[in-house]
């Protein structure tokens, strides 16, 4: 059977041109984890990389020892998401002075056939193995973004300005205004690894709720 691979199976979602764009996306399940402080430094954040990653592959790879889910099927684990917030709700991306203020929802989509079951699985599992590690943390979340304008950013994270201002700018040509709200995020999807990238060629989906 041939794996599935989100990012080439939806390029909608994660594969707009580096022109802005409108899009209605569709409820998900992610496995989440929501934290504080600078994602470059934060011990959280990186805690949280951690339990992502170790929970998805844990679901993953449970086909090795004859565990896998009802449903399951080959897939490649999709790509890391943040959702990016600060003390204001309607934080746009912009102006940003002090990372140590950040507060973010860190995510990684999971496949259809993942439910509350099996994430509570994966928990035991994972923490069986990571008992340091504090799952309590993580958690299992259905997210329908909605309506959103989004654009491919490529180069550094520092330097996404220039891509927002494209958003705000083709929004409002387009008739709509951003819609910051509990719920509604500035969210960014990670297509690059940038400990093997170079970070003028850093991928990163820019996606901005609108109504």
């Amino acid at each position: 059977m041939k794996k599935l691979d989100y990012k080439k199976e939806y390029k909608d979602l994660y594969q707009p041109k580096r022109a802005p764009s409108i899009i209605e996306v569709p409820e998900m399940v992610f496995i989440a984890v929501d934290g504080s402080g600078n994602p470059n430094t934060s011990p959280e954040y990186k805690a949280a990389m951690e339990m992502l990653y170790g929970l998805s592959f844990t679901i993953k790879m449970s086909k090795m020892n004859n565990t896998q889910p009802e449903g399951y099927f080959e897939y490649t684990v999709p790509p890391l998401e943040g959702l990016w917030y600060g003390s204001e709700v309607d934080f746009d991306g912009l102006n940003v002075t002090d990372k140590d203020k950040f507060r973010w929802i860190s995510m990684i989509r999971q496949p259809e056939f993942v439910t509350e079951e099996v994430f509570k699985w994966a928990k035991d599992t994972f923490s069986a193995k990571k008992p340091e590690l504090d799952l309590s943390k993580a958690r299992y979340m259905r997210y329908t973004e909605g309506l959103c304008v989004q654009i491919m950013h490529i180069g550094s994270y520092d330097k996404e300005a220039e891509s927002i201002l494209k958003l705000k700018s083709f929004a409002s040509e387009k008739g709509y205004k951003e819609d910051f709200s509990q719920g509604r995020y500035h969210h960014e999807i990670y297509l690059s690894d940038p400990r093997r990238c170079a970070v003028e060629r850093l991928k990163t989906v820019i996606r901005h709720p609108i109504s």
